[in-house]
């Protein structure tokens, strides 16, 4: 063995080494890298799927005004698909809730000051989740009125594109009809054979096969007076990627983006009033 090079032995273990405590949490079980850690500005409640939850970070950085790393919005991405299917629980499945409100007690534990989850259906749960939360949580709906207003579109009908639950459960609807808007949205037998198979598609990570299906969809819905189509379901971005939209003659509001977009915008409210300082 060589002898070993302190100035390298220091740089590894770095300044702080002798004061860190590693381990297990005897409680959490989350295991401790460095105690000293201030924690994160955001935190992302996702997996609900889990490209969705990484398409939201990877949103949520290249919408960010940015000029070097350290312009972004610190954040943590919880992407734990182990969260019971959503839909499935509003037909009697398995009850999604205690996944989700241990998902929001990490994050706050974490150090979250505001938590976003990219997930439509999960909003289902959200009243319960609120209060389960010691950081703010937005609504992904309501991100989305906020994106409609961005564009100059303040009324006229909307159409909707989400999961079964979403639609059928009137989650969008009611807030887009409190805003004023009227909505339009597919059947129940152009729902499965449109949103649902390209959702599914993007699930199961056939990309390929989400865009026909969740195209012709906006077609209908513009076909019967969309003046704009929300895609309610964060899969449904994948489907149709921002460089296929021009290809369309209606606009789309995007639930990834428009949640991206008011994190950003409360990031730097909360920055301007001196609030995202590390503890």
């Amino acid at each position: 063995m060589g002898q070993r090079t302190p100035g390298l032995e220091r740089w590894r273990r770095g300044p702080r080494a002798a004061r860190t405590r590693a381990g297990p949490h005897p409680k959490t079980g989350v295991i401790a890298l460095n105690d000293a850690h201030p924690g994160c500005y955001l935190g992302i409640l996702g997996g609900m799927g889990p490209m969705a939850g990484a398409a939201f970070a990877l949103r949520l950085s290249a919408l960010t005004p940015a000029e070097r790393d350290q312009d972004h919005i610190p954040a943590v991405l919880l992407n734990d698909p182990r969260v019971p299917d959503r839909t499935a629980a509003t037909r009697g499945g398995e009850d999604p809730l205690p996944y989700l409100l241990r998902g929001i007690r990490f994050l706050n534990d974490s150090g979250a000051r505001l938590i976003a989850i990219p997930c439509n259906t999960a909003h289902l749960w959200y009243d319960d989740m609120v209060e389960a939360s010691r950081a703010p949580v937005l609504h992904i709906i309501e991100s989305v009125v906020e994106d409609l207003h961005r564009r100059g579109i303040r009324e006229g009908r909307i159409g909707l594109m989400g999961t079964e639950a979403t639609l059928r459960l009137g989650l969008y609807q009611r807030h887009l009809e409190r805003h004023g808007y009227e909505c339009v949205v597919p059947t129940e037998e152009e729902q499965v054979a449109y949103c649902t198979k390209s959702i599914l598609a993007v699930k199961a990570n056939r990309l390929s096969e989400a865009y026909e299906p969740a195209a012709a969809c906006v077609r209908l819905l513009e076909s019967r007076g969309a003046v704009a189509v929300a895609l309610g379901c964060t899969e449904l971005p994948l489907a149709i990627p921002h460089d296929r939209r021009p290809e369309f003659d209606v606009p789309m509001t995007d639930s990834i983006d428009a949640l991206a977009l008011a994190v950003i915008q409360r990031y730097q409210a909360d920055q301007a009033a001196g609030l995202t300082r590390a503890a």
